[in-house]
């Protein structure tokens, strides 16, 4: 990626810019953003743009992001932009890929085939895919990389509780507690997971023991808590001498962190994917190399 090239941000994410410009050597220049009084927005980009662009959003609370999306990336095109890259660490509407009732719009494939008009290429990390096989049915741009965090919190679980054992909270899961238990040699193992409902769900446990164990609970999205929260409560039944969670993307709606503190949990960690006082891993690194390949 030539040094000339522009790193584009918004204000509220002016830490991450800033480490990933670090670590790219990109020159980092922030959209300008102002709220009109019924709502509308106006974004003010650089006047004059290289040909190589990246743009930095990550898609939580992601629906007054995708009109900045729709505003940004054709704007960013008249400026100068010949390459147009979106990175997104969290990316949103993935988890609807399919249509479960009739009349359910297909969020993934709309939202996922719009991103592919707007952008060459897409950056995503642990996207919240499950019928799909990869990220490029998902998103078809001509470039698209999907990254894990998992080894790195993996790095950062040994550290703080070597020999941990890392319990995945669903079968969706096992990927992540798979890499990350890899590179340690930790054990691992993965519950069984039964939703019946956006709020109400039914995990077993594993056939492992687990009495004494510093118990990590490994997952890609904390959203509201209750696989989680539920998951951690069963550790604990079972004899756990701790239950810690480490989490990709810490979306963590309402009281969903209190919720996971009070079915035991001690320590709540994430990546920087979604800006949160727990986060204790920074994703520059990871996705400087995904740049540099492109």
């Amino acid at each position: 990626m030539p040094n000339t090239a522009t790193l584009l941000y918004f204000e509220d994410e002016t830490t991450a810019a800033f480490r990933l410009a670090e670590a790219t050597g990109l020159v980092p220049q922030q959209i300008q953003r102002h709220r009109f009084p019924d709502g509308e927005i106006r974004l003010t980009l650089p006047a004059h743009l290289p040909p190589r662009v990246v743009l930095l959003r990550s898609l939580h609370t992601p629906n007054d992001k995708l009109t900045e999306l729709l505003l940004a990336a054709p704007t960013a095109r008249a400026l100068g932009a010949k390459h147009l890259s979106l990175v997104a660490p969290y990316l949103a509407y993935m988890r609807q890929d399919t249509a479960f009732a009739p009349g359910e719009a297909v969020s993934q494939r709309i939202v996922g085939n719009w991103l592919a008009s707007l952008f060459d290429a897409v950056i995503t990390v642990d996207p919240h895919l499950h019928r799909v096989t990869s990220l490029a049915e998902a998103v078809p741009a001509r470039q698209v990389t999907s990254l894990s965090a998992a080894p790195l919190l993996g790095e950062w679980i040994a550290q703080h509780r070597p020999g941990a054992f890392l319990l995945g909270p669903d079968s969706e899961s096992a990927q992540w507690v798979r890499q990350a238990a890899a590179a340690h040699d930790l054990p691992h193992a993965v519950c069984n997971k039964v939703r019946q409902g956006d709020r109400a769900v039914r995990i077993t446990l594993p056939a492992c023991d687990l009495r004494g164990q510093a118990v990590v609970l490994l997952d890609d999205v904390a959203s509201s808590g209750h696989t989680l929260a539920t998951a951690a409560a069963l550790a604990l039944a079972a004899g756990a001498a701790s239950v810690d969670v480490a989490v990709t993307h810490a979306l963590l709606a309402g009281d969903a962190l209190q919720r996971i503190h009070h079915a035991g949990v001690g320590e709540f960690w994430s990546t920087d994917s979604v800006v949160h006082p727990s986060n204790v891993v920074a994703l520059a690194s990871l996705l400087a190399q995904a740049l540099r390949t492109l």
